[in-house]
């Protein structure tokens, strides 16, 4: 159960040149939904709202969501959570990437609980996994001023902020194989992640 409202913010702006094709309309079976269709539906069970973030709009019509273009078009995945926060109803957006297929709903439900007493709320395995995190529209001067230097490390800003980790023993009790992260650029990862499926 969540504790207050909550948007969530799928980024789609990535190019996906290193997959050579937009790595979020792929699928991991025949027939099967894409794996933007798939981040959408696992955020539903826990946001109020979900938003698409990217200025590439036409491809994900099909999804009916509202869209949200780049304030800071070529910034990157800061740029994208940006732009998302700045334009989320809520005080707080949950963000995930397009091409995460294995989304853990109940995780996102343990992170949608806690109590909103941070800027930042970030599970880290042996890194902080910024793209799926929880920010707080109180980060929007911190990210601003990173992206206006041109500067688009994600968490380059975080020593300003509130921030409190999920750590990798709560992250197991949820997720025990760790797929929540598991994002694909490649079709090596692609193939992969069909895989994982099959083997699930």
């Amino acid at each position: 159960m969540r504790s207050e409202p909550l948007t969530g913010l799928v980024l789609t702006g990535g190019r996906s040149s290193r997959m050579g094709q937009n790595k979020a309309l792929l699928s991991l079976s025949s027939g099967g939904p894409t794996v933007v269709s798939l981040a959408v539906e696992r955020l539903r069970h826990v946001v109020d709202e979900v938003l698409l973030v990217g200025s590439d709009a036409e491809p994900y019509a099909f999804l009916g969501l509202s869209q949200v273009p780049d304030v800071f078009p070529g910034a990157g995945s800061l740029g994208g959570i940006y732009s998302g926060l700045r334009a989320a109803s809520k005080q707080h957006a949950l963000v995930v990437a397009c091409d995460m297929p294995f989304l853990n709903v109940p995780l996102l439900e343990y992170m949608a609980s806690q109590p909103r007493d941070y800027d930042v709320l970030i599970p880290v395995l042996d890194e902080p996994e910024p793209m799926h995190a929880i920010y707080s529209r109180a980060c929007l001067p911190w990210m601003e001023e990173r992206l206006r230097a041109g500067r688009y490390k994600i968490i380059g800003w975080f020593d300003k902020a509130n921030v409190r980790r999920v750590e990798r023993d709560t992250i197991e009790r949820y997720d025990p194989q760790l797929r929540s992260f598991y994002n694909m650029n490649t079709p090596e990862e692609w193939g992969r992640a069909r895989e994982m499926l099959s083997e699930a």
